[in-house]
């Protein structure tokens, strides 16, 4: 069947329409019979009917427990022999101020808060 669209009316092409909708509905009643039937084979194997296997809830994720709580700040780690306020935990990007120190041949042990 070789339709050239752009030459077909409006109302050829509504029909068309119509037929192929119609095709759809009879190939997915189709499918889910084949499937009904191949899901009914599979579940005889193990000795059950899909009546018996319909009634099981699905298995659900898991759910988290109540909101997660919020991170524990880490505890300063060094402290800047300059200004006692400026600390560092330690984890992520070297402040300023210790690069600095070690820049000058501090050992970064001397920083380290006692």
């Amino acid at each position: 069947m070789n339709n050239d669209l752009k030459s077909m009316s409006r109302k050829e092409l509504e029909k068309l329409l119509s037929d192929v909708k119609k095709a759809l509905q009879s190939a997915r009643a189709r499918d889910q019979r084949n499937a009904r039937k191949a899901a009914e084979r599979a579940a005889a194997e193990y000795g059950f009917t899909l009546n018996e296997l319909g009634d099981e809830k699905p298995v659900k994720a898991k759910k988290a427990k109540g909101p997660k709580k919020a991170a524990k700040p880490s505890k300063p780690k060094y402290a800047d022999p300059d200004d006692a306020t400026r600390t560092w935990t330690g984890k992520g990007r070297q402040p300023n101020w210790f690069r600095a120190q070690v820049e000058k041949g501090v050992d970064p042990a001397k920083l380290e808060i006692k």
